[in-house]
């Protein structure tokens, strides 16, 4: 099994990197899909949530109101390490739990935005680390309806470009249109996934 570590900052294209590498046969594990799934309305992360932050982290409807949450911990680090303290150690359980589902011979990538913060890198055979510009990445989330303040916060949260490089074994650079990116991938996987598969 060949375990390759994806992470970027927010707006930099994990996503799309991640579907380009499932396209090429990858087991993609999703930590935000996961940290999504563990905190759905019945489980005991959601539980742990409104215990640590109060019921007015949930909607009308019982299911986690994530913006109100965000508005919480985007501006108080210490709320911030509650929550990761509550999430993260959920997530990385059901991760394991997938990577051990996946076929031996498989080249497993784990989609993790926070690798850098948590201090995950030496888990991964590779560290796949993907950029873009500031400027692009703040008109990405704009396009998802993050207002630039908010997207600025969750950026300054994160580690920097530099501290991501620290640990990267590839930097795909995905500034500029789709088809560069698919280039960097496609001589990502010739060069460095192809050989360890031999």
């Amino acid at each position: 099994m060949l375990r390759i570590g994806l992470t970027g900052g927010i707006g930099s294209g994990k996503s799309t990197v991640a579907g380009l590498l499932a396209a090429r046969g990858a087991h993609v594990v999703d930590a935000d899909r996961i940290a999504r799934e563990v905190l759905e309305p019945g489980t005991p992360g959601l539980a742990a949530v409104v215990e640590a932050f109060g019921a007015g982290v949930l909607t009308p409807e019982g299911t986690l109101d994530r913006p109100a949450l965000a508005a919480i911990v985007f501006a108080d680090p210490a709320a911030r390490a509650r929550l990761d303290g509550i999430v993260h150690p959920l997530v990385r359980a059901r991760a394991a739990e997938l990577v051990a589902e996946a076929p031996q011979d498989a080249v497993v990538v784990q989609d993790v935005p926070l690798l850098v913060e948590t201090g995950q890198s030496a888990r991964y055979d590779l560290v796949l680390v993907v950029e873009a510009d500031l400027d692009t990445r703040l008109a990405r989330l704009a396009q998802r309806g993050v207002a630039e303040d908010d997207a600025r916060a969750r950026i300054a949260a994160q580690a920097t470009d530099e501290q991501r490089r620290a640990v990267a074994d590839v930097v795909l650079d995905n500034s500029g249109p789709l088809t560069g990116l698919e280039t960097q991938v496609d001589r990502f996987w010739t060069e460095r996934v192809a050989p360890a598969l031999r």
